[in-house]
């Protein structure tokens, strides 16, 4: 019987097959020794001989007659040339980078603070991952069957990262209100405490983006009055009497009792002068003495007068104008006769 020389190769259409058999049988294709395989990039394919990895093939061109017969040859201690065709099933086994594939908490995870206590933190996000090991893959997940898609596995790998991402929580021990600026390096965190569980099913996860960590909404507001008091720094105080005040006002606005309410907008209104009477006190500071200006005393009544004045303001008297030692030159009052520097008679 003649032989007929036969390529398989597999032309993959999709983005989201893993792994696809190839159909020997319906296609009316069969193996020989005449047969060719064709890999292309980003594929291998996984000879399987009665339920038995027989080889994996990488990307390119090979020849099965000296390829995979020597290996069937020995696996199932053939004594013929192979004149005959043989039965085995072929994979082919995507091994390109599957992105974009987005996870979410459907339920919050409890995380303990160090500053608000247990608190519950919600996430998204999405990884990527491929195939690293089509043989381990096989035989950890896909098995025998037919094809493998994406989602056949996506949920449980989600299942996988959530846990991880809940552990990540727990040993960092990192705040809520760090969390959200530290996204990049809680990715590598998790990202290392589960590959070791991707590699065990063949797999590698080669991103991990968390896009958001969002916390429930009164920590959120927790937060932003916080950060309400750490602009104002020192005037916190004013703060807190402005919200005492807004919320008199809001309690005056209680229709059910309009005696109480007008008592209570009174009182608000009280409230509020004072509180800005003492925000005005608060912000004003100390003014400082004036320091009084230095002078002489008159030369006729010793009235303290300005010393560039000309005239006592008390009694009128001309002052004496500047006089200078002729010994020493000093500056000496018009009145003195001795000069006060170095005892100069004037």
């Amino acid at each position: 019987m003649a032989l007929f020389r036969t390529n398989i190769e597999w032309s993959d259409s999709s983005n989201n097959t893993i792994v696809y058999k190839y159909p020997l049988k319906k296609a009316g294709k069969e193996i020989n020794n005449k047969s060719t395989l064709t890999v292309r990039e980003s594929q291998c394919a996984i000879f399987v001989y009665k339920g038995q990895i027989a080889d994996v093939f990488g990307p390119g061109l090979y020849d099965l007659k000296t390829e995979i017969f020597p290996i069937l040859t020995k696996l199932a201690s053939w004594k013929y040339a192979f004149e005959t065709p043989i039965t085995l099933d072929i994979y082919f086994v995507n091994t390109k980078q599957f992105t974009d594939v987005k996870w979410g908490t459907q339920n919050p995870i409890m995380m303990r603070d160090p500053e608000f206590g247990v608190i519950r933190v919600r996430g998204f996000g999405a990884f990527a991952f491929k195939v690293e090991d089509p043989a381990v893959f096989m035989k950890e997940l896909f098995g025998t069957d037919s094809s493998f898609r994406t989602d056949d596995i996506v949920s449980y790998l989600k299942t996988m990262l959530i846990s991880a991402l809940s552990d990540a929580l727990g040993e960092s021990k990192i705040s809520a209100i760090d969390l959200a600026g530290n996204t990049l390096e809680f990715n590598e965190l998790v990202k290392k405490g589960i590959q070791e569980k991707f590699y065990e099913m063949g797999l590698k996860l080669t991103n991990l983006f968390i896009e958001n960590m969002s916390v429930p909404s009164e920590v959120e507001k927790a937060l932003d009055e916080r950060s309400k008091l750490g602009i104002l720094g020192d005037k916190t105080d004013v703060l807190m009497k402005v919200a005492a005040a807004e919320a008199m006002k809001d309690a005056a606005k209680n229709e059910g009792n309009p005696m109480a309410g007008a008592g209570v907008s009174i009182g608000a209104g009280l409230g509020m002068g004072q509180i800005f009477a003492d925000a005005f006190k608060s912000s004003q500071k100390p003014s400082e003495p004036v320091q009084a200006v230095e002078g002489k005393v008159c030369s006729n009544c010793g009235a303290k007068i300005n010393k560039t004045a000309k005239f006592c303001p008390e009694c009128g008297a001309k002052q004496n104008a500047k006089a200078f030692c002729s010994e020493c030159g000093a500056e000496v009052d018009g009145n003195a006769k001795f000069c006060p520097s170095c005892g100069n008679k004037l």
